[in-house]
This record gives structure tokens, C-alpha cells and sequence, in this order.
């Protein structure tokens, strides 16, 4: 180990930032229910790590919000209120929209490629009946347009928001994929055009049918503490 957080393993380096990717994934997955205990030796086996990184992961997941440590029991996965999780869907209808607005005013052609890009394929699963594969293309497009704001610390926010809502909510397919996708087309026109009040206007009226879209989790199962199964190639992977 040395001593900006890292572990030597398989020859590689490994960085505290894997480790916090992977415990965060699994979090979101639903395989650390809220309320289990995240103790930090069954981590450190479960991803093949010293301990060092995976203490700097959870201090990280706890100023996230996705960790909380109590007193006696030491870190365990944060148990979000109803009233927290509804609350994740409004500050997602204030600041995507704010993005939108950005991205109009700061897009380059290269994001809007890609927007356009992602549109067309939206389009054309939705028409072929292929709904399983616009939840990651939604993904990619609403991580592409707040990357086009030009804002780093607005990309930031609208990404940690996103893995939240993940977490709290299991999103339903949209009634009509097709017409959601054509919100998303004229929503890139906006911004090609560089339209920031159109493109916040439709970036509001996009985020308001979401809720109706998403329904909250529950939490399944005994409550459990992570057993050292997972190697450190996983975590590597999905950093």
C-alpha cells in the first residue's frame, strides 16, 4: 500500500476510487441492503484489498449519503426515508433542466453528435419493440447532455443524483418509449439551436412525467453484512 490509497494486486494498481465505484454499484444493486453493516475487513477480502482503500471508500459512499456510521455498529448502508426519496425526485426536476439550459449555451458539436446518435437509436428500439435497451441509453443520454453544460461540478451533482435515484427507485419503462425518445430529439434540437429557454422548458416537462415512471424500493431480505466473494478485477472493471 501506499499512501495515496492505493493497494498493489495482480500486478496493478488498485485505488481507493475502484473500490468506492464497486461497494457504490453494489449498493445501488440492492446486493448491501440499507441498514447492513459494511464491515471493513469482509470488504477488503471481498474485493482483494487492504483495508486502507476501502476505509477512504467509505467516507467517500458517507459524504455521498449512501453510508452512515452509527455509534456500536460502525458504517452500514444509509435506510432513505420517503420523504428523502421524493425529495431526490425534485431536486432532479430543478437542476436538470438548469443543465439543459447550459448545455444550450455550451454544447460542442461533439456532444451534440452523440445526443443526436443516442436519439436515433432511442428512436428505432422503441419503434422495434426493443425496451430493454433504452434504460442505458436514457442513461447515457441525460450523462451526455449535463457533460455538455459545461459545468463540472453540475455533471457531478446530476450524476451522484442519478445513482441515488437508482438506489431508492425502480424506474418503470415509459407507457410510450416512442414519444418519450421524440422529447428527448426536440430536446436536442433546443440546444443545437441554442434555444436555453426551450431547452428548459421541454427539460421540465421531461422531468415532470418521471415520477409517475419511477416506483420505490423496498427493501428485500434479511439485512446482512457483504461476504468476500467479489475479486478486485470486478471492482477494477466498473471504475
Amino acid at each position: 500500500m501506499n499512501g495515496d490509497g492505493e493497494a498493489v494486486h495482480s500486478g496493478r494498481r488498485i485505488s481507493a476510487h475502484a473500490v468506492c465505484t464497486a461497494i457504490r454499484d453494489d449498493i445501488v444493486s440492492g446486493a448491501f441492503p440499507p441498514g447492513s453493516r459494511l464491515i471493513e475487513e469482509l470488504l477488503a477480502r471481498r474485493y482483494g484489498v487492504s483495508r486502507v482503500p476501502v476505509r477512504e471508500a467509505l467516507r467517500t459512499l458517507a459524504s455521498e449519503g449512501f453510508v452512515t456510521t452509527r455509534r456500536h455498529a460502525g458504517a452500514c448502508v444509509a435506510e432513505p426515508t420517503e420523504r428523502e426519496a421524493a425529495d431526490l425526485l425534485d431536486v432532479r426536476a430543478l437542476l436538470e433542466p438548469l443543465g439543459a439550459a447550459r448545455a444550450a449555451q455550451r454544447r460542442t458539436e461533439a456532444h451534440l453528435k452523440v445526443l443526436r446518435g443516442l436519439v436515433r437509436l432511442g428512436q428505432e428500439r422503441a419503434r422495434t419493440g426493443r425496451t430493454g435497451e433504452l434504460r442505458p441509453l436514457g442513461d447515457w443520454f441525460d450523462e451526455t447532455l449535463a457533460q455538455a453544460s459545461g459545468s463540472p461540478s453540475l455533471a457531478a451533482l446530476l450524476t451522484q443524483l442519478r445513482r441515488k435515484i437508482a438506489w431508492v427507485y425502480a424506474a418503470e419503462p415509459p407507457v410510450r418509449p416512442l414519444e418519450s425518445w421524440e422529447a428527448c430529439g426536440a430536446l436536442v434540437d433546443a440546444v443545437a439551436r441554442g434555444d436555453a429557454e426551450r431547452a428548459r422548458a421541454l427539460a421540465v416537462a421531461r422531468a415532470g412525467r418521471s415520477p409517475g415512471e419511477f416506483r420505490l424500493r423496498r427493501p428485500a431480505g434479511p439485512r446482512r453484512a457483504p461476504s468476500p466473494k467479489q475479486s478486485v478485477n470486478t471492482a477494477g472493471a466498473r471504475s
